[in-house]
This record gives structure tokens, sequence and C-alpha cells, in this order.
């Protein structure tokens, strides 16, 4: 079964200790919130996720599901010449 690609934000800036939990995800920190993102293998491990994030006492502001494999492509903007 191939993993989704998962963004998740959290309000606030979540310490460097507590992100290690998070090992397969990578994370963006700024001041008013923490972006992770990464893959996650199905619903259990979304899941498992959230109830990892809410022992942190987390508050979690958006969950998206971007897509079924790897992170979002970047894309270049045509140029014109």
């Amino acid at each position: 079964m191939a993993s989704a690609y998962y963004e998740i934000r959290v309000a606030g800036t979540m310490p460097a200790e507590i992100l290690l939990d998070f090992e397969r995800l990578t994370a963006d920190v700024a001041p008013v919130e923490t972006v992770l993102h990464g893959p996650l293998p199905g619903q259990a491990a979304l899941a498992a996720l959230l109830a990892r994030l809410e022992e942190f006492g987390a508050s979690v502001m958006e969950i998206r599901r971007l897509r079924d494999q790897g992170p979002p492509a970047v894309t270049s903007a045509p140029h014109s010449g």
C-alpha cells in the first residue's frame, strides 16, 4: 500500500526535541506555527500521529492530504522570451 503525503499545521512553535519523535516527517517552524509534512502509510498512522500531538498539548489547526506519494511537486513559472 502506497503512503499518502500529508501537511499538518500546528499552532505555535514545537520544540526540537518533540519534533524528533516524528522521524519520517520534516518540519518547518515559524513563530506562529509548525508545519509537519511527509508520508504516512494509512489512516491508522495519521490517527497515531494526531494522538501523539495531543499528548504534547499541540493544537492542530489544519490537516491536508496532498498526494498519494512523495512531496508536492515544485513547479516553475513559464518564462516568456
